[in-house]
């Protein structure tokens, strides 16, 4: 079944004139969609232009050229119903300490302008699991609480898409994994999530699909298993009974990160080598191979190479 797009960007562009004869290109014709349902993952370095395009889907920066159009309505002629479709979770912390929790769902959903029976308010606190405190001052609440209400402030109206801006900078493992906990719930109810996110390792395990944004311009977009698919370097670990002599190797691309008496660790790339030819190499010099292991790299090797100049 074909899902259909519920963000579409095309030739999208955003210029900061720094003076009269110069200017930063913050987003570079990026040409983006995202489908349905789907996690979709938006990585980048610093300044490479990430929080500039969720601020442009929120409506505080404004493009200088190109389409947007999210849940079907374009962001130039719909920018009522665009900013209806989405909720967005911001990096910074902010929320007034002398309300609680509920006041705070409450005072929002009335700024969306839901009538009282239409309010999900309890709803959205027992999915963020702070029912307990719906009555607290938010001054109270810890720092992964305060979180998790951002997530519920950006629920009250039922958006379908939930924009995550680096969710998880600055916060421990548990709440890291609590908040994860919440986000893939919600993508199971139907949500489509967008996240954007420095922790590499975090998008590898909740992302479908991962674009890479590097000085405004798009330099990878695909499945993670097929950003994973293109790491060429394999790192192996052999277990062995003596040291393996590799000096004068014919091996082509081989790296040698560690040669001991007891174990030998090697880099080498997978298009120019093959395992069973390193091996071949030791079993030739009469050494008992004990035990193997690889390591098969992760985003970070990705990422690194398509963002280094």
């Amino acid at each position: 079944m074909n899902k259909k797009n519920v963000l579409y960007v095309k030739d999208l562009n955003k210029i900061y004139s720094k003076d009269s004869s110069s200017s930063v290109h913050a987003i570079n014709n990026l040409n983006l969609e995202v489908k349905e349902g789907e996690i979709f993952g938006l990585l980048g370095p610093n300044g490479a232009g990430k929080s500039t395009f969720i601020n442009i889907l929120a409506g505080t920066t404004i493009k200088s050229s190109g389409e947007v159009n999210i849940w079907g309505f374009n962001l130039d002629k719909n920018p009522r119903q665009v900013r209806a479709s989405i909720g967005i979770v911001p990096q910074e912390v902010n929320v007034d300490p002398f309300f609680t929790p509920r006041n705070l769902l409450e005072l929002q959903a009335g700024m969306y302008g839901i009538r009282k029976k239409d309010r999900i308010t309890d709803t959205i606190l027992k999915l963020v699991s702070l029912e307990k405190q719906a009555e607290s001052y938010t001054r109270t609440l810890s720092g992964g609480m305060k979180r998790r209400l951002l997530v519920a402030k950006a629920l009250v109206h039922k958006p379908p898409i939930v924009i995550l801006d680096e969710p998880t900078a600055g916060v421990d493992v548990e709440l890291r994994n609590n908040l994860w906990k919440n986000v893939k719930q919600l993508n199971k109810q139907g949500v489509t999530i967008i996240l954007t996110t420095h922790y590499l390792n975090e998008a590898e395990e909740m992302c479908d699909r991962i674009g890479i944004l590097n000085k405004g311009n798009l330099v990878a977009l695909d499945t993670t298993k097929n950003l994973l698919k293109k790491i060429q370097t394999k790192i192996v670990k052999f277990i062995i009974d003596k040291k393996v002599n590799i000096d004068n190797s014919s091996l082509k691309s081989i790296n040698v990160l560690s040669n001991e008496a007891k174990e030998l660790i090697i880099s080498y790339e997978k298009s120019a080598l093959n395992i069973s030819e390193i091996i071949k190499f030791i079993n030739d010099q009469n050494i008992k191979i004990l035990d193997i292991s690889t390591d098969d790299g992760d985003l970070e090797d990705v990422f690194i190479r398509l963002t280094k100049n």
